[in-house]
């Protein structure tokens, strides 16, 4: 294999694929980059079996030479150094040489660098997903709705399945939630299907889905879903991204959320999140988040929290609207800002249905998104 290739093209595909390199790969082929090259394109994939992920590079593109291939060929170069040297490397224009015992040299300007290749054919083959379950939804979208409920996953791996989103798709609606058990976070869009396609309890791991969002382009493409037994293709530009689906029959959470409250506030969201936010300051300090949120008789609310060794934040807020009985409720004011920084709305309805009920928290521009937030018992 031999070819001379542009630099950024090469990076740019290659920090791409290296998302799914495993810091400790169970054998170590999965500690490397596959590079396939045809007279038409430059191909590289990495995986970790949970993800596998694989870039496409056309050879020419919009009459621009990006890659002359004087050879094609495949090959398996180390990721944690092949990453590193590619970035770094002096000239516009690398060439690659790959001779007998998959020994690789690497030429950029007046560098050369000799790395130990191994064999292809040891590498794992990407599943082969047949492609009649098929959304079809915008990049943007996509992104909002992972930012806006992957702050809810768990991250202790004794729940597996509840570090994952769950997915469900009915009625051309797709939802995304995700619950720790302490808070849960849900998420709808309206999608296109053909066929009034569905599917239900597909649950993809929160870290996994935070690495989908990180290449999504920023301008705003159409991104096909192609949904299987157990993988899920997502197919972007010149990316391939595939996942497994966590094993498991994820929890029935709709019971645990009210529809009639007994307290209705509406606030300004950034007043209530910028109030949190230094509440959060002394109450970080006792290593509980405990803030506590109490109405007053005029029209405001008062948000505190209390350090034995470092004194007591107190600040009140004028409430936009208030409805129902008086209240008083403590919260972890960490996952309480969670939600905040990710709703996209000026105001908020924050809904109570008493001291130790499930906490209710709505952006007021749309209904597409809701979080839960569990309440703390304190001894006051």
């Amino acid at each position: 294999m031999k070819l001379s290739i542009l630099k950024n093209e090469l990076n740019e595909s290659i920090q791409q694929v290296a998302k799914a390199i495993a810091a400790r790969p169970a054998i170590p082929i999965l500690g490397g980059i596959k590079i396939d090259v045809t007279h038409q394109f430059v191909t590289l994939t990495a995986s970790d079996t949970d993800i596998s992920i694989q870039s496409f590079i056309a050879v020419e593109q919009e009459d621009i030479i990006i890659a002359e291939v004087e050879k094609p060929g495949s090959v398996v170069l180390p990721a944690k150094f092949f990453v590193e040297i590619i970035r770094k490397l002096p000239s516009d224009q690398v060439v690659i040489e790959v001779g007998p015992q998959f020994q690789t040299m690497i030429r950029s300007g007046s560098s050369e660098i000799q790395m130990v290749g191994l064999d292809p054919e040891e590498f794992p083959v990407l599943p082969a997903i047949e492609q009649d379950k098929i959304v079809q939804i915008a990049g943007d979208i996509i992104r909002s709705m992972i930012r806006q409920t992957i702050l809810a996953a768990s991250t202790s791996e004794q729940t597996p399945i509840l570090t994952g989103v769950l997915w469900n798709l009915k009625d051309n609606e797709l939802k995304f939630v995700a619950t720790d058990r302490h808070r849960l976070a849900s998420r709808v869009t309206k999608v296109n299907t053909e066929e009034e396609l569905q599917f239900t309890n597909i649950v993809i791991s929160a870290k996994t889905l935070n690495e989908l969002s990180r290449l999504i382009p920023d301008q705003n493409t159409l991104i096909d879903i192609v949904v299987a037994d157990n993988q899920v293709l997502f197919k972007l530009d010149n990316i391939l991204f595939y996942t497994r689906i966590l094993d498991g029959t994820y929890p029935d959470t709709s019971k645990i959320i009210p529809h009639v409250f007994e307290t209705e506030l509406i606030l300004d969201t950034k007043l209530v999140m910028d109030a949190i936010d230094r509440a959060y300051l002394m109450s970080k300090e006792e290593k509980t988040n405990v803030v506590r949120l109490a109405t007053m008789e005029d029209g405001q609310i008062e948000i505190s929290s209390s350090s034995t060794e470092l004194g007591k934040v107190t600040e009140h807020i004028d409430v936009v609207d208030f409805k129902g009985q008086p209240l008083r409720i403590a919260f972890n004011s960490k996952y309480m800002l969670d939600v905040l920084k990710v709703i996209d709305s000026e105001q908020i309805m924050i809904g109570f249905t008493g001291a130790m009920r499930p906490i209710i928290v709505k952006p007021m521009d749309h209904d597409f998104s809701l979080y839960v937030i569990l309440p703390y018992r304190t001894t006051n």
